[in-house]
Protein backbone atom coordinates (compact mmCIF):
# COMPACT_ATOMS: atom_id res chain seq x y z
CA UNK A 1 0.00 0.00 0.00
CA UNK A 2 2.96 2.35 0.09
CA UNK A 3 2.58 2.31 -3.66
CA UNK A 4 -1.01 3.54 -3.40
CA UNK A 5 0.16 6.75 -1.74
CA UNK A 6 1.37 9.75 -3.67
CA UNK A 7 5.10 10.27 -3.22
CA UNK A 8 4.45 13.89 -2.26
CA UNK A 9 2.11 12.75 0.54
CA UNK A 10 4.73 10.98 2.54
CA UNK A 11 6.23 10.12 5.90
CA UNK A 12 9.69 11.58 5.38
CA UNK A 13 9.38 14.40 7.93
CA UNK A 14 7.99 12.07 10.59
CA UNK A 15 10.66 9.51 9.78
CA UNK A 16 13.43 12.08 10.15
CA UNK A 17 12.00 13.01 13.56
CA UNK A 18 11.91 9.33 14.54
CA UNK A 19 15.59 8.91 13.68
CA UNK A 20 16.36 11.92 15.88
CA UNK A 21 14.62 10.37 18.88
CA UNK A 22 10.85 10.92 18.55
CA UNK A 23 8.88 7.75 19.28
CA UNK A 24 6.83 6.24 16.43
CA UNK A 25 3.55 4.68 17.53
CA UNK A 26 1.46 1.85 16.07
CA UNK A 27 3.00 1.84 12.56
CA UNK A 28 1.39 -1.46 11.55
CA UNK A 29 -2.22 -0.24 11.77
CA UNK A 30 -3.06 0.63 8.16
CA UNK A 31 -6.62 1.10 7.02
CA UNK A 32 -7.79 -0.44 3.78
CA UNK A 33 -10.47 1.36 1.74
CA UNK A 34 -13.00 -1.21 0.42
CA UNK A 35 -14.55 0.85 -2.39
CA UNK A 36 -11.74 1.70 -4.79
CA UNK A 37 -11.79 1.43 -8.57
CA UNK A 38 -9.91 -1.81 -9.28
CA UNK A 39 -6.36 -1.95 -10.55
CA UNK A 40 -6.12 -2.48 -14.31
CA UNK A 41 -2.55 -3.77 -14.46
CA UNK A 42 0.69 -3.99 -12.46
CA UNK A 43 1.86 -0.59 -13.68
CA UNK A 44 -1.05 1.25 -12.07
CA UNK A 45 0.03 1.94 -8.51
CA UNK A 46 -2.33 4.69 -7.38
CA UNK A 47 -6.01 3.76 -7.18
CA UNK A 48 -9.03 6.07 -7.15
CA UNK A 49 -10.98 5.89 -3.92
CA UNK A 50 -14.76 6.06 -4.25
CA UNK A 51 -16.74 7.54 -1.36
CA UNK A 52 -17.87 5.12 1.32
CA UNK A 53 -21.30 6.74 1.11
CA UNK A 54 -21.94 4.52 -1.92
CA UNK A 55 -22.42 1.57 0.42
CA UNK A 56 -25.52 3.24 1.87
CA UNK A 57 -27.50 2.20 -1.22
CA UNK A 58 -25.23 -0.06 -3.27
CA UNK A 59 -25.42 -3.82 -2.73
CA UNK A 60 -22.16 -5.78 -2.96
CA UNK A 61 -22.15 -9.19 -4.63
CA UNK A 62 -20.23 -11.73 -6.66
CA UNK A 63 -21.46 -14.63 -8.81
CA UNK A 64 -22.20 -17.84 -6.91
CA UNK A 65 -20.28 -19.80 -9.54
CA UNK A 66 -16.48 -19.53 -9.71
CA UNK A 67 -15.10 -17.93 -12.82
CA UNK A 68 -18.49 -16.73 -14.06
CA UNK A 69 -17.53 -14.18 -16.74
CA UNK A 70 -21.03 -13.28 -17.91
CA UNK A 71 -21.95 -9.57 -17.84
CA UNK A 72 -23.35 -8.72 -14.42
CA UNK A 73 -26.82 -7.91 -15.77
CA UNK A 74 -27.02 -11.38 -17.35
CA UNK A 75 -26.57 -13.14 -14.00
CA UNK A 76 -29.98 -13.87 -12.46
CA UNK A 77 -30.80 -13.02 -8.86
CA UNK A 78 -30.64 -16.62 -7.65
CA UNK A 79 -27.06 -16.92 -8.93
CA UNK A 80 -25.79 -13.84 -7.05
CA UNK A 81 -24.05 -14.02 -3.70
CA UNK A 82 -24.65 -10.88 -1.62
CA UNK A 83 -21.92 -12.11 0.68
CA UNK A 84 -21.89 -9.23 3.18
CA UNK A 85 -25.63 -9.49 3.68
CA UNK A 86 -25.28 -13.26 4.01
CA UNK A 87 -22.42 -13.15 6.53
CA UNK A 88 -23.47 -10.08 8.49
CA UNK A 89 -27.27 -9.92 8.40
CA UNK A 90 -27.45 -7.14 11.00
CA UNK A 91 -25.11 -4.69 9.28
CA UNK A 92 -25.01 -6.08 5.73
CA UNK A 93 -23.19 -3.77 3.33
CA UNK A 94 -22.50 -1.26 6.12
CA UNK A 95 -19.95 -3.33 8.04
CA UNK A 96 -16.74 -1.46 8.92
CA UNK A 97 -14.07 -0.94 6.32
CA UNK A 98 -11.68 -3.60 7.58
CA UNK A 99 -14.42 -6.24 7.61
CA UNK A 100 -15.73 -5.32 4.14
CA UNK A 101 -12.21 -5.24 2.70
CA UNK A 102 -11.19 -8.65 3.99
CA UNK A 103 -14.46 -10.16 2.82
CA UNK A 104 -13.93 -8.83 -0.72
CA UNK A 105 -10.38 -10.17 -0.79
CA UNK A 106 -11.53 -13.58 0.44
CA UNK A 107 -14.17 -13.87 -2.30
CA UNK A 108 -11.71 -12.83 -5.01
CA UNK A 109 -8.95 -15.10 -3.72
CA UNK A 110 -11.45 -17.96 -3.73
CA UNK A 111 -12.13 -17.42 -7.43
CA UNK A 112 -15.42 -15.51 -7.38
CA UNK A 113 -14.05 -12.11 -8.41
CA UNK A 114 -15.33 -10.24 -11.46
CA UNK A 115 -13.73 -8.22 -14.24
CA UNK A 116 -10.73 -9.02 -16.40
CA UNK A 117 -8.35 -9.52 -13.48
CA UNK A 118 -10.80 -11.24 -11.14
CA UNK A 119 -9.78 -8.72 -8.47
CA UNK A 120 -13.10 -6.90 -8.18
CA UNK A 121 -16.59 -7.29 -6.77
CA UNK A 122 -19.87 -5.71 -7.87
CA UNK A 123 -21.38 -2.65 -6.18
CA UNK A 124 -24.90 -2.68 -7.57
CA UNK A 125 -27.44 0.18 -7.50
CA UNK A 126 -30.14 -1.65 -9.48
CA UNK A 127 -32.46 -2.18 -6.51
CA UNK A 128 -31.91 1.33 -5.13
CA UNK A 129 -32.78 2.87 -8.51
CA UNK A 130 -35.92 0.74 -8.75
CA UNK A 131 -37.03 1.74 -5.25
CA UNK A 132 -36.01 5.42 -5.13
CA UNK A 133 -35.84 6.38 -8.80
CA UNK A 134 -32.83 7.36 -10.87
CA UNK A 135 -33.18 11.04 -9.99
CA UNK A 136 -32.88 10.37 -6.25
CA UNK A 137 -29.72 8.31 -6.75
CA UNK A 138 -28.33 10.98 -9.07
CA UNK A 139 -28.92 13.63 -6.42
CA UNK A 140 -26.98 11.58 -3.89
CA UNK A 141 -24.11 10.22 -5.96
CA UNK A 142 -24.17 11.98 -9.31
CA UNK A 143 -20.63 13.35 -9.10
CA UNK A 144 -19.26 9.96 -8.01
CA UNK A 145 -21.07 8.17 -10.82
CA UNK A 146 -19.68 10.68 -13.32
CA UNK A 147 -16.15 10.18 -12.01
CA UNK A 148 -16.49 6.41 -12.16
CA UNK A 149 -17.81 6.51 -15.73
CA UNK A 150 -15.09 8.92 -16.80
CA UNK A 151 -12.37 6.59 -15.45
CA UNK A 152 -13.79 3.22 -16.44
CA UNK A 153 -16.11 3.95 -19.37
CA UNK A 154 -18.90 2.02 -17.61
CA UNK A 155 -22.27 3.55 -16.67
CA UNK A 156 -23.14 2.65 -13.03
CA UNK A 157 -26.78 3.58 -13.66
CA UNK A 158 -26.97 0.72 -16.14
CA UNK A 159 -24.57 -1.88 -14.70
CA UNK A 160 -22.87 -2.45 -11.33
CA UNK A 161 -19.73 -0.61 -10.35
CA UNK A 162 -16.65 -2.77 -9.88
CA UNK A 163 -14.70 -2.13 -6.70
CA UNK A 164 -11.76 -3.62 -4.80
CA UNK A 165 -9.91 -2.68 -1.59
CA UNK A 166 -6.86 -0.41 -1.65
CA UNK A 167 -4.48 1.04 0.90
CA UNK A 168 -5.89 4.25 2.31
CA UNK A 169 -4.70 5.58 5.64
CA UNK A 170 -2.20 4.77 8.36
CA UNK A 171 -3.35 5.13 11.95
CA UNK A 172 0.26 5.09 13.12
CA UNK A 173 2.50 8.13 13.40
CA UNK A 174 4.67 10.03 15.82
CA UNK A 175 3.71 9.47 19.45
CA UNK A 176 2.38 12.65 21.07
CA UNK A 177 1.05 13.55 24.48
CA UNK A 178 -2.23 15.37 25.14
CA UNK A 179 -0.59 18.65 24.16
CA UNK A 180 0.53 17.13 20.83
CA UNK A 181 4.22 17.19 21.76
CA UNK A 182 6.44 14.27 20.76
CA UNK A 183 9.02 12.64 23.00
CA UNK A 184 11.44 15.32 21.79
CA UNK A 185 10.76 18.42 23.94
CA UNK A 186 9.62 21.30 21.76
CA UNK A 187 8.81 19.14 18.73
CA UNK A 188 5.05 19.07 18.10
CA UNK A 189 3.30 16.82 15.61
CA UNK A 190 -0.24 17.56 14.45
CA UNK A 191 -2.78 16.14 12.06
CA UNK A 192 -2.08 12.98 10.13
CA UNK A 193 1.60 12.87 11.11
CA UNK A 194 0.75 11.73 14.65
CA UNK A 195 -1.01 8.64 15.97
CA UNK A 196 -3.28 10.23 18.53
CA UNK A 197 -6.94 9.81 17.55
CA UNK A 198 -7.32 6.46 15.87
CA UNK A 199 -6.21 3.42 17.82
CA UNK A 200 -6.41 0.18 15.82
CA UNK A 201 -9.00 1.51 13.39
CA UNK A 202 -10.03 4.84 11.93
CA UNK A 203 -13.56 6.11 12.19
CA UNK A 204 -14.96 8.29 9.43
CA UNK A 205 -15.11 11.57 11.37
CA UNK A 206 -11.74 11.22 13.07
CA UNK A 207 -9.90 12.40 9.95
CA UNK A 208 -11.59 15.79 10.26
CA UNK A 209 -11.07 15.77 14.01
CA UNK A 210 -7.37 15.04 13.67
CA UNK A 211 -6.62 17.52 10.90
CA UNK A 212 -8.87 20.41 11.88
CA UNK A 213 -9.04 19.76 15.61
CA UNK A 214 -5.29 19.54 16.10
CA UNK A 215 -4.50 22.64 14.10
CA UNK A 216 -7.42 24.89 14.94
CA UNK A 217 -8.36 24.05 18.51
CA UNK A 218 -5.54 22.23 20.31
CA UNK A 219 -2.16 23.40 19.08
CA UNK A 220 -2.76 27.17 19.46
CA UNK A 221 -3.30 26.55 23.17
CA UNK A 222 -0.68 23.91 23.85
CA UNK A 223 2.25 25.29 21.87
CA UNK A 224 1.75 28.73 23.38
CA UNK A 225 1.90 27.14 26.81
CA UNK A 226 5.22 25.53 25.93
CA UNK A 227 6.62 28.70 24.35
CA UNK A 228 5.72 30.76 27.42
CA UNK A 229 8.42 28.90 29.31
CA UNK A 230 10.95 29.60 26.54
CA UNK A 231 10.28 33.30 26.15
CA UNK A 232 13.67 34.26 27.63
CA UNK A 233 15.59 31.68 25.58
CA UNK A 234 17.67 33.53 22.96
CA UNK A 235 17.50 32.61 19.27
CA UNK A 236 19.76 29.70 18.40
CA UNK A 237 22.68 30.62 16.14
CA UNK A 238 22.77 28.61 12.92
CA UNK A 239 26.56 28.44 12.94
CA UNK A 240 26.61 25.63 15.48
CA UNK A 241 28.11 22.20 14.92
CA UNK A 242 24.65 20.59 14.90
CA UNK A 243 23.55 22.66 11.92
CA UNK A 244 26.78 21.92 10.07
CA UNK A 245 26.35 18.20 10.67
CA UNK A 246 22.71 18.24 9.49
CA UNK A 247 23.66 20.06 6.29
CA UNK A 248 26.60 17.73 5.70
CA UNK A 249 24.40 14.63 6.17
CA UNK A 250 21.81 15.96 3.70
CA UNK A 251 24.46 16.75 1.09
CA UNK A 252 26.11 13.36 1.55
CA UNK A 253 22.80 11.59 0.97
CA UNK A 254 22.11 13.63 -2.18
CA UNK A 255 25.60 12.93 -3.51
CA UNK A 256 25.22 9.23 -2.75
CA UNK A 257 21.88 8.98 -4.56
CA UNK A 258 23.29 10.76 -7.62
CA UNK A 259 26.50 8.74 -7.69
CA UNK A 260 24.93 5.27 -7.92
CA UNK A 261 24.17 5.61 -11.65
CA UNK A 262 22.31 2.32 -11.89
CA UNK A 263 19.61 1.19 -14.28
CA UNK A 264 16.34 1.34 -12.30
CA UNK A 265 14.33 4.42 -11.39
CA UNK A 266 12.99 5.34 -7.96
CA UNK A 267 9.47 4.66 -9.27
CA UNK A 268 10.45 1.08 -10.06
CA UNK A 269 11.67 0.50 -6.50
CA UNK A 270 8.64 2.31 -5.10
CA UNK A 271 6.29 0.00 -6.98
CA UNK A 272 8.19 -3.13 -5.92
CA UNK A 273 8.22 -2.06 -2.29
CA UNK A 274 4.48 -1.40 -2.43
CA UNK A 275 3.91 -4.89 -3.84
CA UNK A 276 5.86 -6.48 -0.99
CA UNK A 277 3.93 -4.54 1.63
CA UNK A 278 0.54 -5.15 0.00
CA UNK A 279 1.14 -8.90 -0.31
CA UNK A 280 2.74 -9.52 3.10
CA UNK A 281 1.71 -6.66 5.41
CA UNK A 282 -1.62 -5.65 3.92
CA UNK A 283 -5.20 -6.66 4.66
CA UNK A 284 -4.20 -10.08 5.99
CA UNK A 285 -0.87 -10.96 7.61
CA UNK A 286 0.83 -13.99 9.07
CA UNK A 287 4.14 -14.66 10.78
CA UNK A 288 5.77 -16.46 7.87
CA UNK A 289 4.78 -13.75 5.38
CA UNK A 290 5.95 -10.93 7.63
CA UNK A 291 9.32 -12.59 8.19
CA UNK A 292 9.67 -13.12 4.45
CA UNK A 293 8.81 -9.45 3.90
CA UNK A 294 11.64 -8.34 6.21
CA UNK A 295 14.10 -10.30 4.08
CA UNK A 296 12.60 -9.01 0.84
CA UNK A 297 12.76 -5.38 1.99
CA UNK A 298 16.41 -5.81 3.03
CA UNK A 299 17.24 -7.27 -0.37
CA UNK A 300 15.36 -4.52 -2.18
CA UNK A 301 17.11 -1.87 -0.09
CA UNK A 302 20.53 -3.28 -1.06
CA UNK A 303 19.51 -3.28 -4.71
CA UNK A 304 18.21 0.29 -4.39
CA UNK A 305 21.55 1.56 -3.11
CA UNK A 306 23.48 -0.27 -5.85
CA UNK A 307 21.25 0.03 -8.93
CA UNK A 308 19.30 3.29 -8.58
CA UNK A 309 19.28 5.68 -11.53
CA UNK A 310 18.62 9.37 -10.80
CA UNK A 311 18.82 11.64 -13.84
CA UNK A 312 19.76 15.29 -13.60
CA UNK A 313 21.84 17.21 -11.08
CA UNK A 314 21.61 17.96 -7.39
CA UNK A 315 21.67 21.73 -7.80
CA UNK A 316 18.63 21.75 -10.11
CA UNK A 317 14.93 21.37 -9.33
CA UNK A 318 15.06 17.58 -9.58
CA UNK A 319 11.85 15.74 -8.79
CA UNK A 320 13.43 12.35 -9.50
CA UNK A 321 16.05 13.08 -6.85
CA UNK A 322 13.34 14.08 -4.41
CA UNK A 323 11.42 10.90 -5.16
CA UNK A 324 14.53 8.79 -4.59
CA UNK A 325 14.96 10.34 -1.16
CA UNK A 326 11.35 9.57 -0.31
CA UNK A 327 11.66 5.94 -1.42
CA UNK A 328 14.82 5.55 0.66
CA UNK A 329 12.77 6.62 3.71
CA UNK A 330 9.93 4.29 2.73
CA UNK A 331 12.34 1.33 2.76
CA UNK A 332 13.20 2.02 6.39
CA UNK A 333 9.64 2.79 7.46
CA UNK A 334 8.44 -0.45 5.84
CA UNK A 335 10.70 -2.46 8.14
CA UNK A 336 9.28 -0.75 11.21
CA UNK A 337 5.73 -1.44 10.03
CA UNK A 338 6.54 -5.12 9.54
CA UNK A 339 8.33 -5.32 12.90
CA UNK A 340 5.30 -3.84 14.68
CA UNK A 341 2.97 -6.27 12.88
CA UNK A 342 5.16 -9.20 13.91
CA UNK A 343 5.20 -8.04 17.52
CA UNK A 344 1.41 -7.82 17.82
CA UNK A 345 0.36 -11.47 18.05
CA UNK A 346 -3.36 -10.82 17.81
CA UNK A 347 -5.90 -9.47 15.35
CA UNK A 348 -7.16 -6.00 16.16
CA UNK A 349 -8.94 -3.51 13.93
CA UNK A 350 -6.94 -2.97 10.75
CA UNK A 351 -4.28 -5.46 11.89
CA UNK A 352 -5.46 -8.97 10.98
CA UNK A 353 -3.15 -11.91 11.67
CA UNK A 354 -4.37 -15.17 10.13
CA UNK A 355 -3.16 -17.11 13.17
CA UNK A 356 -5.47 -15.12 15.43
CA UNK A 357 -9.06 -15.36 14.27
CA UNK A 358 -12.29 -16.81 15.58
CA UNK A 359 -13.74 -20.05 14.12
CA UNK A 360 -15.95 -17.96 11.80
CA UNK A 361 -13.03 -15.87 10.55
CA UNK A 362 -13.38 -12.71 12.64
CA UNK A 363 -10.63 -10.80 14.44
CA UNK A 364 -9.44 -12.33 17.72
CA UNK A 365 -8.00 -9.72 20.09
CA UNK A 366 -5.72 -10.46 23.02
CA UNK A 367 -6.51 -7.59 25.37
CA UNK A 368 -4.65 -9.08 28.33
CA UNK A 369 -1.29 -8.90 26.51
CA UNK A 370 -1.66 -6.26 23.81
CA UNK A 371 -3.82 -3.51 25.23
CA UNK A 372 -1.11 -0.91 24.78
CA UNK A 373 0.23 1.66 22.35
CA UNK A 374 3.43 0.37 20.78
CA UNK A 375 5.79 3.36 20.81
CA UNK A 376 8.98 2.41 18.97
CA UNK A 377 12.31 4.09 19.66
CA UNK A 378 15.08 4.40 17.06
CA UNK A 379 18.10 2.28 17.85
CA UNK A 380 20.48 2.87 14.97
CA UNK A 381 20.94 -0.13 12.70
CA UNK A 382 19.84 -2.48 15.47
CA UNK A 383 16.28 -3.56 16.20
CA UNK A 384 14.08 -0.64 17.34
CA UNK A 385 13.23 -0.52 21.04
CA UNK A 386 9.62 -1.19 22.01
CA UNK A 387 8.05 1.08 24.64
CA UNK A 388 4.54 0.20 25.83
CA UNK A 389 1.96 2.78 26.88
CA UNK A 390 -0.84 0.84 28.64
CA UNK A 391 -4.39 1.57 27.51
CA UNK A 392 -6.85 2.00 30.37
CA UNK A 393 -10.59 1.88 29.72
CA UNK A 394 -12.59 3.38 32.58
CA UNK A 395 -15.99 3.91 30.96
CA UNK A 396 -16.04 1.36 28.11
CA UNK A 397 -16.06 -2.39 28.58
CA UNK A 398 -13.83 -4.21 26.10
CA UNK A 399 -15.83 -6.71 24.06
CA UNK A 400 -15.30 -8.76 20.95
CA UNK A 401 -16.81 -7.03 17.93
CA UNK A 402 -19.64 -8.82 16.14
CA UNK A 403 -21.57 -7.64 13.10
CA UNK A 404 -23.65 -10.77 12.63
Amino acid sequence: YLSTLAVNSNASAAWKAFKKGAAFANPSFVQIHPTSIPQLNEFQSKLTLMSESLRNDGRIWVPKNKGDKRPANDIPEEERDYYLERRYPTFGNLVPRDVASRAAKERCDAGYGVGATGLAVNLDFRDAIKKQGKKAIENKYGNLFEMYQHITGLDPYEEPMRIYPAGHYTMGGLWVDYELMTTLPGLFSIGESNFSDHGANRLGASSLMQAAGDGYFILPCTISSYLSGEIRTPRFPTEGAEFDEAERAARDKIDKLLSIKGKNTATTFHRRLGKIMWDHCGMIRNEAGLKEALVMVDELKKEFWSDLMVPGEGADLNQELEKAGRVADFMELAKLMITDALNRKESCGAHFREEYQTPDGEAMRNDSEYSYVAAWEYNGDDEPILNKEPLKFEFVELKERSYK
